[in-house]
């Protein structure tokens, strides 16, 4: 088994949803100190995809794929547990995420202080940086690729 987990929104436990938020609140509400309405209404979507890493009984990694109303792909709440970061867990996710993006295009909000991870995948700065509810992020879009 790997350390590495999918689930669609509708394919979640409750215990492993609840697991993921608790991680998604650790970092970007607690450790970040960004008050910001997480529960949106899609992680239970079916088209919405989790992916996950979890070496013990706990994820200590997460990131969304969500299917935007315009058919637009987007990764989004990238987070890593404080004690797992530098092991190259964000990457890992994304290059995840993005081999069921294929050659579709993408977009992301990335904190800016990150945003050169998500070059290393080929996105690219689109606009200038701004404050999401305390924190500067950057949208950063990834062009559709031609086979």
């Amino acid at each position: 088994m790997t350390d590495l987990h999918r689930a669609t929104g509708d394919q979640l436990t409750i215990h492993q949803l609840y697991a993921l938020l608790t991680l998604r609140v650790n970092v970007f509400v607690v450790e970040q100190a960004s008050p910001y309405p997480d529960l949106d209404g899609r992680d239970l979507l079916p088209d919405t995809v989790h992916y996950w890493w979890q070496p013990g009984s706990e994820p200590v990694a997460y990131l969304r794929l969500l299917t935007e109303p315009d058919g637009a792909l987007r990764i989004g709440r990238v987070c890593t547990a404080a004690d797992a970061r530098g092991t190259g867990l964000g990457s890992r996710l994304t290059a995840a995420a993005l081999d069921e993006i294929g050659d579709r295009a993408a977009v992301l909000d990335a904190q800016v202080r990150v945003r050169d991870l998500y070059a290393r995948f080929g996105f690219q700065q689109v606009g200038e940086p701004y404050d999401d509810y305390g924190v500067e992020h950057v949208t950063m879009r990834r062009a559709e690729r031609s086979g």
